[in-house]
């Protein structure tokens, strides 16, 4: 008995101990009834009534079996309108520019029946179900031809309509049985009393497989032809209608593209005899080349697009952001991108005599922290030089870039643009370690030097000199507070952090930058400015932040120096790579790691912030790079020029707290707190000598 009913199951075991139950005690009553005298014998009436019985649990039982089988779970039409449909995630640029599609399986994307023209809509129908309009569902016709088939070869064929179609693909398996064709009926009539011919005609044309990954016809519109649903032509329209047939088979990018345009010759005939088109129109249609759109991989700034999907990723999870068609705006200028790409690929070529083989960019809006520019490599398709790896946001080695953390605090804590730095030799001895001997790019030593030439020249034992006086933890403190993150440990680092010894990713740098850009404040960097769902529902909308960081003052002060052009001609000359004609007010930087393995210039005005990096993946040292002439320097004037063209020189606001003061026979800027108490003598002031003095003192 327990197998009997584990083998049943339980509702179908109860329901057979009942039939039987009631089937024994209608037998008994038949049988005992006291009937009329009649002539036929008792015996016959008693058999008439076993047969009766008998006919009856049959009965019961088989509807019982039908409905199990059949009626049970039966889904819903309503669920045709609730159920989750897998849509794609589209990523866009700030004007609107698709850049990419997220998906799993299928990529779709949903479009209203109004936005599909109707010889579109016409083509589907003509290859589909001539009679979509006439039917309740299921045409009589497609029911016979099918039920015909099935007993003359033994196959379940077609014969479906399109609101049978669109039940088996949304609602149903695709087993081909006769169970789940029955299913499919049933829904398809229930599915035709709910909606109506074009709420149902809209949900097919976007759920239909058209080959490969495109659902729906905007997806398929866009994977064969490279435009939108509502832009499709007549013999497109065609084209397509005919690949639901068998997508694999007559796809035109297949084993034997020439079905395809068998097929679509065949829907043009069927729209034309069903009267959907004229004679003039297919003579047109058919005599109309189809030009296909062949595209390797169908996505735009490819780096910034991966960023976008990891940031993505955190914020909803992978099955999320691959099945519910979010609609993701974000801060990125295609534009400007595709000129900071080109830009990339063209100069690095020409810098393969130096052995530089690849490149990175970040263009921002330093004032709010947009990100209108990422190229993290050369070529993001070269596989051969790991091109797909972003190395705007891998630690490289920052070199002589970094200075300007190291002299933010210094500026902040008592020096001046005009303190003397003594460039000159020196050997630092720590306990436990070998001596330091910090040395210059060039090999030479300037001598007394004020701290505007010191940076503005980017000599290095100056600025080792000014970390020693300020301590290594406090630079740390400031990167920190400036947008740094990947200075975790302290006890790593020590002079040679001023001359790019703690890695950093170029994406730090950039916020570094920024925040001497955005008068100390430092900004939230970010590349989504807003994301809606399918329905257009706002699910995240970025408000701008940012975190003081430095001294605007101080900030004024050391753009005031990266804008300088007469302080570092000494090293640099007067018509260098880091001169952008007409602008003045732009200020930047270049970095050279002592290893020659990586070369970078970072510059801004109040509007744009262009960081690049050039070198190697590998990180094989280049060639002798001179910082400003080649390498980094000549990419980020090419772009910056480009992005300022239009814009006239736009002077830096000073903020309150500054005077400016003659010092030895130049205008300086100073913190009120800090300006000199006399114009000049031989240490320059007094404060400064004292400072010098407490310097040599620690040295030794």
């Amino acid at each position: 008995m327990t197998l009997v009913f584990r083998k049943l199951g339980t509702p179908l075991f109860y329901f057979l101990v009942f039939v039987a139950v009631i089937s024994f005690f209608i037998f008994r009553l038949i049988a005992n009834l006291r009937l009329p005298k009649t002539k036929l014998p008792k015996r016959i009436l008693a058999k008439a009534a076993l047969a009766f019985a008998i006919t009856l649990v049959v009965f019961v039982t088989s509807t019982l079996l039908f409905w199990l089988a059949l009626i049970k779970d039966l889904p819903s039409p309503d669920a045709l309108a609730t159920r989750s449909i897998d849509i794609s995630t589209k990523i866009y640029d700030k004007n609107g520019v698709l850049l990419y599609n997220l998906y799993k399986d299928k990529n779709r994307t949903l479009v209203k029946l109004d936005d599909i023209p109707i010889h579109v809509r016409l083509a589907t129908i003509a290859a589909e179900d001539s009679e979509f309009y006439n039917h309740p569902g299921i045409s009589a016709r497609g029911i016979t031809r099918a039920i015909y088939k099935f007993f003359q070869q033994g196959k379940i064929t077609g014969g479906s309509t399109i609101t049978q179609q669109l039940v088996k693909n949304a609602l149903l398996s695709p087993d081909k049985t006769m169970a789940r064709k029955f299913r499919e009926i049933l829904i398809a009539l229930a599915v035709e009393q709910k909606y109506t011919k074009d709420e149902i005609l809209e949900m097919y044309l976007n759920e239909v497989s058209y080959g490969g990954t495109a659902y729906g016809v905007q997806e398929a519109a866009r994977q064969y032809f490279d435009k939108n649903a509502k832009d499709l032509s007549l013999s497109e329209a065609a084209l397509l209608a005919g690949l639901p047939k068998s997508p694999t088979l007559l796809s035109p990018f297949g084993l034997n593209p020439s079905l395809a345009f068998e097929r679509q010759k065949e829907v043009l005939n069927l729209m034309k005899d069903a009267g959907f088109i004229s004679d003039s129109q297919f003579e047109r249609a058919t005599s109309e080349q189809t030009n296909l759109s062949i595209k390797k991989t169908d996505i735009k700034a490819p780096h910034f697009v991966m960023y976008i999907k990891e940031l993505l990723a955190k914020m909803y999870g992978e099955e999320f952001i691959y099945r519910n068609g979010l609609e993701v705006t974000t801060t990125l200028d295609m534009e400007i991108q595709d000129f900071a790409q080109k830009v990339v690929a063209d100069e690095v070529s020409k810098l393969e005599r130096l052995n530089v083989t690849n490149g990175a960019v970040l263009v921002l809006h330093p004032q709010t922290g947009e990100i209108l520019a990422m190229v993290g490599s050369k070529d993001y398709f070269n596989e051969d030089d790991d091109g797909n790896v972003n190395v705007v946001l891998r630690p490289r080695q920052p070199g002589s870039s970094i200075k300007v953390v190291n002299y933010t605090y210094a500026l902040a804590h008592g020096m001046t643009p005009a303190t003397i730095i003594d460039d000159s030799p020196i050997t630092f001895n720590v306990d436990g370690q070998p001596p330091y001997i910090p040395r210059n790019y060039d090999g030479k030593f300037r001598g007394r030097l004020t701290l505007r030439s010191a940076l503005a020249e980017s000599r290095n034992v100056p600025a080792v000199k000014v970390l020693n006086q300020m301590g290594v933890k406090n630079m740390i403190d400031q990167g920190l507070k400036m947008g740094i993150t990947s200075w975790q440990n302290p006890n790593f680092y020590g002079l040679s952090l001023t001359l790019g010894g703690g890695e950093v990713a170029l994406y730090e740098l950039a916020t570094v930058y920024a925040t001497l850009a955005n008068r100390g404040e430092r900004p939230e960097l970010f590349g989504i400015s807003k994301i809606t769902d399918a329905s257009g529902k706002v699910l995240y909308e970025h408000k701008t932040a940012s975190q003081p960081a430095v001294d605007p003052r101080v900030a004024f002060i050391l753009t005031d120096i990266l804008r300088d052009n007469t302080a570092r001609t000494p090293a640099f000359g007067t018509h260098s790579a880091l001169v952008v004609p007409e602008h003045r007010e732009i200020a930047v930087k270049t970095g050279t790691s002592n290893d020659l393995r990586d070369n970078l210039t970072v510059g801004y005005n109040q509007n744009y912030l262009v960081a690049v990096w050039v070198g190697n993946n590998d990180n094989s040292p280049m060639s002798r790079i001179a910082s400003g002439v080649t390498g980094a320097s000549p990419i980020w004037n090419t772009i910056m020029t480009n992005l300022v063209a239009d814009m006239s020189n736009h002077p830096w606001e000073i903020p309150e707290g500054l005077v400016q003061k003659k010092v030895c026979g130049r205008e300086e800027w100073f913190l009120v707190e800090n300006q000199p108490k006399i114009e000049c003598n031989k240490n320059n002031t007094d404060k400064e000598d004292e400072q010098r003095k407490v310097e040599k003192r620690r040295e030794r």
